[in-house]
C-alpha cells in the first residue's frame, strides 16, 4: 500500500507582504503622474474652447458687417453666438481649468486675469470682441493655482 503524503502549497505571509509593499510603491510612483495629466487635459481643453470662441466671434463679424455679437455678463450668456440655430456655437463653452460652478460664467473686461481665480470662466471685451480664458494670462498660458 502506497501512502503518499499530501503536500499543501500556499503563499507565506512574508511573500504576501512583499507583494503588497511592491504594489504600494508602484501606486506611489504612478498616481502623481495621473494628477499632472488631469491638469494638462483641463488646460488643453480650455485652450481649445477659447479658440472656438474666438473663431465664432470672427465668423459672426464677417457675416454681420463687422458688428460684434451681443454678449452679456452671466452664466453662459453668449447671446447671439448661441441663440437661434446655433450656427456659431451649439452650447456655451466651459473652462475646465477654472472648474466648479463658475466654469461657464462670463465677465465683461478689458484684459486677461493677472492671477488665478475661480469666479469666472471667460472674460469678454464688448468693445473689441476679444476673449480670454479665466485663470489664463495674455499669452493664453495658465496662471498657477494657489
Amino acid at each position: 500500500m502506497n501512502t503518499m503524503q499530501s503536500v499543501k502549497r500556499a503563499f507565506t505571509l512574508v511573500e504576501i507582504l512583499i507583494v503588497v509593499v511592491i504594489l504600494g510603491i508602484l501606486a506611489a510612483v504612478i498616481v502623481p503622474q495621473f494628477a499632472g495629466a488631469i491638469t494638462e487635459a483641463s488646460v488643453g481643453t480650455t485652450q481649445s474652447e477659447l479658440q472656438k470662441l474666438r473663431r465664432a466671434v470672427e465668423v459672426f463679424q464677417v457675416r454681420n458687417e463687422n458688428s460684434l455679437p451681443s454678449v452679456s455678463a452671466g452664466d453662459g450668456t453668449w447671446g447671439s453666438l448661441i441663440a437661434g440655430t446655433g450656427e456659431y456655437l451649439k452650447e456655451a463653452p466651459a473652462n475646465p481649468y477654472v472648474g466648479g460652478t463658475n466654469k461657464q460664467v462670463i465677465v465683461l473686461g478689458t484684459a486677461p486675469d493677472t492671477t488665478f481665480q475661480s469666479t469666472h470662466g471667460w472674460i469678454y471685451n464688448a468693445s473689441t470682441g476679444e476673449i480670454w480664458a479665466g485663470g489664463f494670462d495674455s499669452n493664453d498660458d495658465p496662471l498657477p493655482r494657489p
